[in-house]
């Protein structure tokens, strides 16, 4: 955290050569957490009540995939603020709004995100499983991977904007190279999140009804490009373990 002494900072917990300095958990971390928490009681399998019958028992049970995918996502963003307030322990208040932005975008989100993964589902099982989620043409199933993904990259935004404001605190907080290499890193891998959900809200709205141009066909990209961009910033990490003095610039 900003203004740490020498002696504070030699003494602080290290987790893959970064200096955890939020390893104590602040209120806005704790405030973060709760809402993470109550977002995932609204993606429980969607039942008005207790089932009492066996096939209201077998409808709740084959939402259980889209449930999981959707824990996740939420997943996704949670460790993203948690990893955030680990390295840096920032509670200023442009940290606490963005925080709190975070939990509004979320909360806001939770309702398609669980719409579109139940959808996949029954794409993907050939609608063997029975899912609370239905779409009557093809411009529905394009507006709701909109909707989707304005939330995705509203997350993503977010999240980024975290890590920006802790680069921009570098050297109040006093990182290292290797803290300022990882602290890119994660500005990198954000941006693409974010860019691969706004090439998906663009195929939502301008790209032609076609089956080849659905806009989730454009998450596909993630499995290949966050493999190759983590290859790439680990091979410089590595290199800046090596040659810290020459490799700062990377």
């Amino acid at each position: 955290m900003p203004g740490m002494s020498d002696d504070a900072l030699r003494d602080l917990p290290v987790k893959e050569g970064f200096r955890l300095r939020g390893i104590a958990m602040t209120r806005t971390e704790t405030f973060t957490d709760a809402a993470f928490a109550f977002a995932l009681t609204l993606l429980v399998v969607s039942i008005d009540s207790v089932p009492s019958t066996y096939e209201e028992l077998w409808f709740a049970v084959q939402g259980i995939p889209a449930f999981g995918l959707s824990c996740a996502l939420l997943f996704l963003f949670w460790y993203g603020h948690w990893n955030w307030s680990r390295h840096y322990g920032l509670e200023d208040f442009p940290s606490m709004v963005l925080s709190f932005v975070l939990v509004f975008v979320m909360l806001c989100y939770v309702y398609p995100m669980k719409y579109v993964t139940s959808i996949f589902v029954a794409w993907i099982t050939d609608r063997r499983l029975e899912v609370d989620a239905n779409i009557n043409s093809v411009d529905e199933l394009y507006g709701i991977f909109t909707i989707y993904s304005i939330g995705f990259v509203a997350l993503c935004l977010v999240v980024l904007l975290l890590y920006v404001r802790a680069w921009a605190m570098r050297n109040d907080l006093r990182l290292d190279v290797v803290e300022r290499h990882v602290t890119r890193t994660e500005i990198g891998t954000w941006l693409i999140l974010a860019g691969v959900g706004g090439l998906a809200i663009l195929m939502g709205l301008f790209a032609p009804r076609h089956p080849l141009t659905v806009p989730g066909w454009a998450y596909m990209l993630l499995p290949v490009i966050m493999p190759a961009w983590g290859t790439v910033r680990e091979r410089q990490l590595e290199r800046l373990r090596r040659e810290p003095d020459t490799a700062a610039s990377s």
